[in-house]
């Protein structure tokens, strides 16, 4: 059986871990990468993966924010 390239592969068959999906929408949220590491992310990452980290990290975020508020508001 032939191998077939990896952008090639349908989306929700790429082999990049949760983890490691997590890992790459953090750094999304800081705004800083490099290209190539960025290339390489686009190429194996699961957009399940992406869409429920993106998600989580929304979540932790705001609750953050309302966190640092309500602290800031209450002294």
């Amino acid at each position: 059986m032939e191998d077939i390239p990896e952008d090639a592969r349908p989306a929700s068959k790429r082999k990049m871990s949760f983890g490691a999906t997590v890992r790459a929408v953090l750094w999304s949220f800081l705004g800083i990468r490099k290209g190539k590491d960025y290339e390489k992310d686009v190429e194996q990452l699961n957009p399940i993966h992406v869409i429920i980290a993106g998600i989580i990290g929304a979540i932790l975020f705001i609750t953050i924010l309302i966190l640092i508020v309500k602290s800031v508001v209450a002294k």
